[in-house]
């Protein structure tokens, strides 16, 4: 499975971005899809992430400034980030998790950088 993201950018602080994902199968053994972010010197976090007709789970960070869209039939995800702030600045990375196979894949990473 390969994962294609797209959405990244500069943009200034309390602007908005919206990320976008895309599995190359639509395969309905993937039941989650998320999006991970990592800042220089800081480990990889979740930030939002949909499982398939449970839940879907944010960072409190992101609490009430992102949102995550899944399409489980076509296996795609959007996150829509608003009120963005400079401590949001980081590679963001789309993954997505098939239970079937227990395996997670991951994009390869878009840029998100919010100036002050």
């Amino acid at each position: 499975v390969q994962l294609q993201a797209s959405g990244g950018g500069l943009v200034q602080s309390g602007g908005s971005l919206t990320l976008s994902c895309a599995a190359s199968t639509r395969s309905s053994g993937i039941n989650v899809m998320g999006w991970w972010r990592q800042a220089p010197g800081k480990q990889r976090e979740l930030v939002a992430a949909h499982t398939r007709g449970i839940n879907t789970d944010y960072a409190d960070s992101v609490k009430g400034r992102f949102t995550i869209s899944v399409d489980t039939a076509k296996n795609t995800a959007t996150l829509q980030m608003n009120k963005l702030k400079p401590e949001d600045t980081a590679v963001y990375y789309c993954n997505a998790y098939d239970a079937r196979i227990a395996r997670d894949f991951w994009g390869k990473g878009t840029l998100v950088t919010v100036s002050s």
